[in-house]
């Protein structure tokens, strides 16, 4: 990461599994949390939606910040898709069974939109990772919601934990995107500023 060393690199996001990925790269940064509408038009396509969500996550926090230069900012937005159809986060423990009910035994798109702002630069892309789930028991799914409580999670999961070692039964892609963010493509793009 020699090349970022006269930058400084905010992560406009609030979620600790970014932070983490962030860590573990051991790419220095701060959280600037974004406070953007996480609403998008209609008519975009899938990945078109985790990108303009990034990017108001993005473009929110560079607007509160005074200082401009040397800065380089990276959002990102994950959204879980079953047969065309966003599945955000759960709205309470109902909303979270039903969710993992939907995802049980079936395959899913999970979809990281990732955007980095470094002073006029834009990097925009999105990261696709298909994720198939072992057929559920309602014990299993009350237990994983009881115990986690993954409200705060696209998809009412988290890949990482207990159902992810249980319930998942193949992943074709980045398992770090499935996690909120495709971190070694990431430090790709990071590389090249």
């Amino acid at each position: 990461m020699t090349r970022m060393e006269n930058k400084k690199i905010i992560l406009a996001s609030q979620s600790p599994r970014r932070k983490q990925l962030l860590e573990w790269a051991e790419i220095p940064f701060e959280v600037v949390v974004s406070d953007a509408d996480e609403s998008y038009p209609e008519g975009l396509t899938m990945e078109e939606v985790s990108i303009y969500i990034a990017k108001n996550k993005a473009r929110a926090v560079q607007q509160s910040l005074q200082q401009k230069e040397d800065l380089v900012i990276i959002a990102a937005d994950t959204i879980v898709v079953l047969e065309n159809e966003v599945i955000g986060k759960p709205a309470d423990r109902n909303d979270a069974i039903a969710i993992l009910k939907k995802l049980s035994g079936t395959k899913h798109e999970v979809l990281t939109g990732v955007v980095i702002l470094a002073g006029e630069k834009e990097i925009a892309f999105a990261d696709s990772t298909q994720v198939e789930f072992h057929s559920l028991t309602e014990e299993q799914i009350a237990f994983y919601t009881d115990k986690y409580q993954p409200y705060d999670k696209a998809g009412a999961y988290a890949i990482q934990e207990w159902i992810g070692v249980v319930g998942i039964k193949s992943i074709n892609g980045d398992f770090y995107n499935v996690m909120g963010l495709p971190i070694s493509r990431v430090v790709q793009q990071l590389q090249m500023l």
